[in-house]
């Protein structure tokens, strides 16, 4: 470019300073043809250059035009893009400020729960030593209700007894209500206080894109147990022709190595499954994921029957469960791991229906140190994309979120679902994975799950 500016300098130059000497030399001769020639050459030589200088300059110009037409389309993107980001941390910005009002609200008011809480406490144990000294009272009128009735007391005596009698039963009526009341109070009180909990700790997670990707939380659930049920089978399961009925059996038996067994449950062919040997039990183990090497989106026909391998991950099968639960009560125990490898479980109580009811699943949690996130004391139907009975909606929950699972609404916890890691795709991909969703607070991704039974007898929880 700057050598073309030169020339265009330069030539102008070199032309005028020709023609000067041209008519200088024209007053004192006249010019030869020769130099006349010679002028129209340079003239033509200017001219080509001017003319390669002008498709030069077109070519540049019209590729300076594309260049900057790329900059103002990547300017656009990227000011497309802030905007949507700048929207996006607007609304988690509005969201967090309301989750501190409303917690600063509940923590306002925390103290004065809390005293509440203990009045009612001091009122429940004076209400239950008037109980007792009341009953003392009664018991102690009976006995001389028994006495006057051997001596005979005159009528003027009875009445009193009586009226005293009624007294103290309206006295005993009115502190029943008012242990009914003071129960309905603490009732309140501890759902209220399990929101104040509940918003804390989804306001000390709150971050960009993190609220439903994280892992369990690091403060340690304390374990609930809950008293086992009574059950109408109190059989327990052993052996049927000589062949273990289930995992359980074969530690009984002595055997105390986890790994593949052969067993017969009761009217059912023989199977393989895998036993895992705890110090003082037993568990079949009915499904287990460990990094995602299985596709857990199979059909109908193949969650029936089982799929995978028994000594990676598998499903055992619904036929198969079935006929191991269907023997005796059984305890489903869950077991889960996050991507920070915390380590979580929750034990149920369960009934498992037969194919006709689609393997209806219906559950009454034990024990556990992770918030429920199955629901109980429902009936669960298995749902399928090619078999899905779960809802009576036109939403078809299997095909929004992959694999088969006892649902009962779309969105719930769904343990065989696409394995996916953390922020390792969009939302809706997140939704299709591995996970727990309480019926309150945020949903956790899975890293690893397994499912196990093992029979209701007392001796495993000593």
């Amino acid at each position: 470019m700057k050598i073309a500016l030169i020339f265009l300098f330069i030539a102008p130059c070199a032309i005028s300073s020709r023609i000067d000497k041209d008519y200088s030399s024209f007053d004192s001769a006249p010019p030869e043809p020769n130099s006349r020639f010679a002028m129209l050459d340079d003239v033509r030589i200017l001219a080509n250059g001017l003319l390669q200088l002008g498709h030069g300059l077109k070519d540049f110009v019209h590729k300076t035009k594309g260049q900057m037409n790329d900059i103002f389309q990547k300017l656009n993107i990227f000011d497309k893009s802030f905007y949507e980001l700048s929207l996006q941390t607007n609304e988690i910005k509005v969201e967090e400020e309301e989750l501190r009002k409303t917690t600063s609200r509940l923590q306002a008011n925390n103290e004065e729960i809390r005293n509440i809480s203990l009045e009612l406490n001091s009122k429940i144990e004076d209400l239950l030593q008037d109980k007792i000294q009341l009953q003392e009272k009664v018991g102690g009128l009976e006995e001389k209700v028994i006495k006057l009735v051997h001596i005979q007391p005159e009528v003027q005596e009875l009445k009193e007894m009586t009226s005293l009698k009624n007294f103290v039963q309206q006295q005993d009526n009115h502190i029943r209500q008012l242990l009914k009341v003071v129960q309905e109070q603490h009732a309140q009180l501890d759902k209220q206080h399990n929101q104040i909990k509940e918003l804390e700790e989804k306001l000390s997670n709150t971050s960009f894109q993190e609220n439903t990707e994280s892992s369990f939380s690091l403060k340690q659930t304390e374990p609930k147990i809950i008293p086992l049920p009574s059950h109408n089978s109190t059989a327990p399961v052993q052996e049927f022709n000589g062949v273990a009925t289930d995992c359980t059996a074969l530690y009984k038996r002595g055997e105390r190595t986890s790994g593949i067994y052969s067993i017969k449950p009761n009217g059912s062919e023989a199977f393989n499954v895998y036993c895992e040997m705890k110090s003082d039990s037993s568990w079949t183990v009915i499904q287990n994921r460990v990094n995602g090497s299985l596709d857990f989106n199979q059909t109908w026909e193949s969650y029936a029957n089982g799929f995978g391998d028994l000594k990676g991950e598998f499903w055992l099968g619904l036929a198969k469960l079935y006929s191991i639960a269907n023997q005796a009560d059984y305890i489903l125990r869950i077991e889960l791991k996050d991507w920070k490898d915390n380590k979580r479980y929750v034990e149920y109580t369960f009934t498992l229906g037969s194919p006709e009811t689609d393997y209806t699943l219906h559950l009454s949690e034990i024990s556990g140190n992770i918030p429920n996130a199955l629901p109980e004391q429902k009936k669960l139907r298995f749902s399928l994309m090619d078999h899905d009975n779960a809802t009576k909606s036109d939403l078809n929950c299997p095909e929004r979120y992959s694999g088969g699972w006892w649902h009962r609404a779309c969105g719930e916890t769904n343990l065989n679902g696409k394995y996916i890691k953390p922020r390792s795709e969009g939302k809706l991909e997140r939704r299709r994975g591995i996970y727990w969703k309480p019926k309150k607070g945020r949903f956790y991704l899975i890293r690893s799950t397994k499912l196990m039974i093992h029979p209701t007898d007392l001796e495993s929880f000593e």
